[in-house]
């Protein structure tokens, strides 16, 4: 039978699915990615905000009507968190969440035994005291880099987030099963992996372990010479963490730091753990210790309560950080946290504006990182090319690289080769091949 597979959200998911996958097609199941081909459609969803639950729930809708006769399985962080509204949608012959994706294959296997199946659901809430789940992926088909689940769950409890309730407390991979996992795909023919993490910067806290431990453990796997990381929450990055890092050659200077305010007060009423003063230290922190680093990050404007002189200073405190690149989006109210709860929720035209000033900031960034970039000389691992104009990848430091390629020009995909960035062009710099510096 033939098995289309749709993945919404984070890097976490886009694991989890790929590990998914290979189970499947391990057991004799025919991948597609034709969704009009398919007989079965497994569907990882995203909860991350309301807009996030209509996407699936429209994706849900639009596949039972085109293929009527098709198995449909919801699964992932939807399903997780809002397990009664799950529960009753129609559509969906087999829905689970994020803690039962072992039995994902047996689930479908039942339901294809059945000639007229009733609904399966197998849902159960996080008693606090899982494992992380036993997935490994052996390769990421068709991409130059590897993500690497080593945690999930969440112990913050931001006001504005359910991701908590949709994961379950933190929990780590054991260093042995990173180390396997991380070899498996070096002779698959990764060079480079990216560790992902629900909560990434947590790492370990149950095995007396941090992220760098982590990262020193994968750089030991030979073939492996390109390690980043996932995004980051700022205040458990120790001083100790940054000078271990600069001592792993393989590791990449790019940092997704969430700031989500720079305003002091907000930042508390997100139940934020760090403040704007914490932060800026450790941005000049990272960059003392990794001068060509970058720095990225996630911005909410409009948050309940945050008045105009709270976004000013929000406003300042991005514009005086530098980011390379920021994500900047508008605050949405996520049923069952506490700021869905607050009073004085902010207008929708507000928040647009408040948005586009924010986002015309984060464009000026982004431009002055880009043309800081000319002139310098990065490793890049190609990715793709278009055959008539451009081979392109990225150097450590994320920064995407283009090379003017000549007509059908052998592919120089998963080769690492020295650029010299010549100049920037919206958001891109393009260089040429030099030898090695």
């Amino acid at each position: 039978m033939k098995v289309n597979f749709i993945s919404f959200g984070c890097k976490v998911n886009q694991y989890e699915t790929e590990c998914i996958k290979q189970a499947f097609s391990n057991n004799n199941y025919i991948i597609t990615e034709n969704k009009s081909d398919a007989d079965i459609y497994i569907i990882n969803s995203c909860t991350v905000t309301s807009s996030s639950d209509s996407k699936v729930l429209q994706c849900i809708k639009r596949l039972r009507n085109d293929n009527p006769l098709a198995l449909i399985v919801l699964t992932g962080c939807y399903p997780q968190a809002f397990m009664d509204e799950a529960r009753e949608i129609i559509e969906a012959d087999v829905i689970t969440g994020t803690k039962n994706r072992s039995e994902l294959l047996s689930l479908v296997n039942e339901a294809i035994k059945k000639k007229n199946p009733n609904k399966i659901i197998n849902l159960s809430d996080f008693d606090g005291n899982e494992l992380l789940e036993d997935m490994t992926c052996s390769e990421f088909t068709n991409k130059t880099r590897a993500f690497v689940k080593i945690q999930d769950g969440c112990n913050q409890f931001c006001s504005y987030c359910i991701i908590p309730y949709a994961r379950g407390r933190i929990r780590s991979k054991p260093i042995d099963a990173l180390k396997k996992e991380v070899s498996t795909l070096a002779k698959n023919g990764h060079k480079e992996i990216v560790l992902v993490g629900i909560n990434l910067a947590f790492y370990g806290n149950e095995f007396g372990l941090r992220l760098i431990d982590a990262v020193e453990a994968s750089a030991k796997i030979k073939g492996i010479e390109r390690i980043r990381l996932g995004s980051l929450e700022p205040e458990i990055i120790s001083d100790d963490d940054l000078l271990r890092l600069a001592n792993v050659p393989q590791f990449c200077p790019h940092f997704h730091l969430s700031l989500q305010s720079g305003c002091e007060k907000t930042l508390k009423e997100m139940n934020r753990k760090y403040t704007t003063a914490e932060y800026e230290r450790l941005i000049n922190k990272i960059r003392d210790t990794f001068p060509d680093s970058s720095i990225t990050t996630d911005v909410m404007v409009g948050f309940p309560n945050e008045n105009e002189e709270d976004f000013e200073q929000s406003l300042a405190f991005v514009e005086k950080i530098g980011f390379s690149r920021i994500h900047v989006f508008p605050y949405s109210k996520r049923e069952g946290t506490i700021a869905a709860k607050h009073p004085n929720q902010i207008p929708d035209n507000i928040k647009s504006f408040r948005a586009k000033k924010m986002s015309y900031i984060a464009e000026k960034s982004m431009q002055k990182f880009l043309h800081s970039q000319v002139g310098k000389v990065y490793p890049v691992l190609f990715e793709k090319e278009n055959c008539t104009k451009f081979h392109q990848g990225y150097s450590p430091n994320y920064t995407l690289i283009k090379i003017q390629s000549k007509i059908c020009e052998k592919s120089l995909r998963r080769m690492i080769f020295y650029v010299k960035i010549l100049k920037c062009k919206n958001n891109y710099c393009l260089g040429d091949i030099i030898e090695k510096h």
